[in-house]
């Protein structure tokens, strides 16, 4: 789809009360009202609205104000349902259906005075729980002892007689894929916990919204708590008065962030917290040592209380913590009951992106609307959670943890135990063998060892239900912990690694099992020829066929972002199979005055030397000194912050070193240091200090010059509003390396599957070239996203203001400036490109003096 016919699906406003705690702007309104539509008509919305533009409250008021609306359609049309063929009297009917509205508002009056009762006695003892009295009877834990954890019968193999792929674990788990145990293990998540009986509760239609970390949740959640909406189904007695009814949210997160065992929640790692849960749930661990947490059928009245304070009021991922502290139980686990009665719950990407996560929460899709913030690395996101990475060194590690293993518990071991053990070792040492003879032919990856004879499948089963993995890496931490105390006592300590790696390589070993086009396997080395620098990857390629399983359950689907610009990219590679009337798209505006930004794309420096920073010409030592005479100037002119975002670490090095070299008089580094001081963002460092020095520098009114880098830790999440950001300067275009096989595959990829699904009646040579186009537009797209979300950072609210330079000659082409986002576009001189270098000083000028005078 053609970004023009992307843009140019804007609804007009509807006259709509969404009821926005402030008055909207005229973009807010269209926004809601985009919102509202795309949910009704149960559509695909792509929407980009500029960060500073209030988008989270839009979504908010727009997608809840339909929520409340459709459910009181449907609570009215359920009343009627069934009495149209009906012969029975009038009357008759009018009482079965006011019948039936007084049980429906009975049920929900019952769950809503609960919650009234809660927050008002939460109200009561807030002051008491703030001085100790919280209140609730604790359940007092009993938690593992350390005789237990020293145990290392706690690490022997249980008897694997079964191969069977649908048999349900010994300790009652799930069966999940190797991949599912790989996220799981990432996001801190284990088993499912048998489910308590418990009260049916009515799944209704609610809205499942997500964003990319915890931080960003929790901003979300604070504009929550700012809504005011009235009630779905008010009283037929209350006909001229608004009922306000309070929302009902649930925030989900995994182990890590919720586990309250404090013997399990100290050890710090994501997958030792997932290791350590998991075990204290199994039934051969005795009751006295099991989790005091975890909910079962005897503590079920902790459980529904837990859902009630969870629904009460508006909760953070730490305040539900808090709750289960506070109650004596697992709110890790406790938190499912409160799902189906939720009217809008919040998660982070991962646990919405992958069927198997969605499935161990308990959650389903079907008839819910979902909302995906941040949504610009959505495809980014999907690959990472299906991609896996490993490497050399990493498996070396994990066939010396199994040495370790198999040398303390080899007279154990029987029967399939002993077969499998030897597969994976054999296994391990073919993709060893593979990585240390570079060997690049990908058939022979498995190739050494015997390895082709053994059946995978199989072999992947066995890692997940035999628990290999957690017993191999458990009893490596064990021996390094006894070896750190042999240590002490001055005996030498044996060097065993403790990198839980083996879930990888199940992972890998389970892609293997499921060889497909959607997916590459290569490996990749550094400068180093070293065996240790190389890395073993499988990149997913086409993130559309894990996607859309939303897609097909969800009711609607909203992504939204700051810079969804190129849109291109979501119609063409994440919803291919959907037809354009599904997918409604929106690119709104700013909030600020056009007069409070001025784009320019600067094409020539200060004497005319023409900008160009591709591959070829970046190191032409006349153009990067140009370049730091036009920031010499552009300092000069600009007040308080300047933001220059170059395109790699190492060429900020480059860059920062060749005007280092001294000339006849200051360098060009010291001449910039004497307008602004400069502070330059580092690969490896925390930005948190430079960012620090550089808002302290802004305040005392020394200014300050911030060099930073596309795709950095400055150009995503941080606000540089106000002082801190009134120039934003991007230098030169930032494309991926094409070269590298990551971009190889993916060009191979996109240029392959437009020829496979093309139905144009063309010669061969026309096909081709059309595939060529379809994946340079690609390439560009991933170019222009990043340098959207880096020039995104500068105006963050209504009376900012900020110039935007861009340098570099390419910036003219009209494919590159379509891939602006609107609001950019609006704000970009015309034909600026094509002007000398001092009409942008005056253009500068002009525009901060014009600021001063305000």
């Amino acid at each position: 789809m053609a970004e023009e016919c992307c843009e140019s699906a804007v609804v007009a406003p509807l006259s709509r009360d969404f009821h926005h705690p402030y008055t909207p702007y005229d973009i807010q309104e269209t926004f809601m009202s985009t919102v509202y539509q795309v949910l009704e008509e149960s559509k695909v919305g792509i929407l980009e609205s500029p960060t500073g533009t209030g988008k989270s409250l839009s979504l908010i008021c727009g997608s809840l104000t339909w929520l409340r609306d459709y459910r009181r359609t449907t609570f009215e049309g359920g009343l009627d349902w069934g009495e149209g063929d009906s012969d029975e009297p009038a009357w008759v009917i009018e009482q079965s259906r006011a019948g039936k509205r007084r049980e429906l508002l009975r049920q929900r009056e019952e769950l809503e005075a609960r919650l009234a009762r809660i927050r008002a006695k939460e109200k009561a003892q807030r002051t008491k729980y703030l001085k100790g009295d919280q209140g609730f009877k604790k359940r007092k834990p009993n938690i593992l002892d350390s005789a237990q954890e020293d145990d290392e019968e706690q690490f022997v193999l249980e008897d694997y007689e079964s191969d069977g792929e649908k048999q349900a674990s010994k300790d009652g788990e799930s069966i999940y894929s190797a991949e599912t145990l790989a996220l799981m293990d990432k996001l801190g998540m284990g088993p499912i916990v048998p489910k308590p009986e418990e009260d049916e509760v009515e799944d209704e239609t609610k809205i499942f919204y997500c964003s990319r970390t915890h931080s960003q949740l929790s901003q979300f959640i604070n504009e929550l708590r700012r809504i005011r909406l009235p009630a779905a189904i008010p009283d037929e007695d209350s006909e001229h008065e608004v009922q306000i009814e309070d929302l009902r949210h649930l925030t989900l997160g995994s182990r890590k962030s919720l586990c309250i065992n404090p013997k399990v929640n100290k050890l710090g790692s994501v997958t030792a917290i997932n290791e350590r849960c998991a075990e204290l749930q199994k039934s051969g661990t005795a009751q006295d040592h099991k989790c005091e947490f975890l909910p079962n059928q005897d503590h079920q009245v902790l459980v529904n209380e837990f859902r009630d304070h969870a629904l009460a009021t508006i909760q953070d991922i730490e305040d539900l913590g808090s709750l289960g502290k506070k109650i004596g139980v697992c709110p890790y686990y406790a938190s499912r009951a409160a799902i189906r009665p939720a009217e809008i719950v919040t998660l982070p990407y991962p646990l919405l992106l992958q069927k198997s996560a969605r499935e161990a929460l308990g959650i389903s899709l079907k008839g819910h609307v979902v909302i995906i913030d941040e949504a610009h690395n959505l495809m980014d996101a999907i690959s990472n959670i299906h991609g896996i990475e490993i490497t050399f060194k990493q498996l070396k590690s994990a066939r010396e943890q199994l040495g370790v293993y198999l040398h303390k518990f080899r007279h154990k071991f029987k029967g399939k135990n002993r077969i499998y053990l030897a597969q994976l070792i054999r296994v391990i040492d073919s993709l060893t063998g593979y990585l240390e003879t570079q060997i690049t032919s990908q058939a022979k990856l498995l190739s050494g060892k015997g390895v082709d004879q053994i059946n995978l499948f199989k072999l992947v089963h066995y890692l997940q239900e035999s628990k290999l993995a957690r017993k191999v890496e458990g009893y490596a931490v064990h021996v390094n912990h006894s070896n750190e105390k042999i240590e002490k006592i001055g005996k030498p300590k044996e060097d065993v690694s403790t990198v839980p790696v083996l879930h990888q390589i199940a992972s890998l070993l389970s892609a293997l099992t499921h060889p497909s086009k959607e997916g590459r396997l290569f490996f990749s080395r550094s400068t180093s020829l070293e065996p240790d620098s190389t890395t073993l990857k499988f990149l997913l390629l086409d993130p559309s066929k894990h996607f859309q399983e939303i897609v097909d359950e969800a009711k609607a689907v909203i992504l939204a972002g700051g810079t969804m610009s190129p849109f291109s990219d979501y119609t063409s590679h994440l919803f291919p199979y959907l037809p354009p009337s599904a997918i409604t798209t929106l690119s709104c505006g700013h909030v600020i005055p056009k007069t409070n930004l001025v784009a320019w794309n600067l094409s020539r420096g200060p004497s005319g030397k023409e900008f160009e920073f591709t591959y070829k010409h970046r190191l032409n030592t006349e153009m990067v000194n140009e370049l730091g005479r036009a920031l010499l100037n552009i300092s000069t002119i600009v007040p308080d912050g300047v933001v220059v975002f170059f395109p790699s670490y190492n060429y900020l090095s480059t860059i920062v070193a060749q005007w280092a070299q001294p000339s006849d008089g200051p360098s060009i580094l010291q001449r910039l240091e004497a307008k602004k001081p400069i502070f330059s963002e580092k690969k490896e460092a925390s930005v948190d200090e430079v960012l620090t020095e550089y808002a302290r520098s802004i305040d005392t009114g020394k200014g300050g010059l911030l060099l930073s880098v596309v795709g950095g830790k400055m150009s995503e999440g941080i606000n540089f509003s106000d002082k801190l950001g009134r120039c934003v300067v991007i230098v030169g275009l930032p494309f991926p390396n094409i070269m590298s096989a990551e971009w190889k595959a993916k060009i191979e990829y996109v240029e392959q599957s437009y020829i496979e699904s093309s139905t144009d009646k063309i010669n061969a040579a026309e096909l081709k070239r059309k595939a060529k186009e379809q994946s340079t537009e690609f390439y560009e797209n991933a170019c222009m996203r990043a340098v959207n979300q880096s020039v995104g950072r500068a105006i963050r609210h209504k009376g900012d203001y900020a110039a935007i330079v861009m340098i570099d000659k390419r910036y003219e082409g009209a494919r590159i400036q379509r891939k602006l986002p609107g609001w950019i576009r609006e704000g970009l001189v015309n034909k600026s490109g094509e002007k000398k270098f001092a009409m942008l000083m005056g253009a500068l000028g002009g525009f901060f003096r014009g600021k001063k005078e305000v």
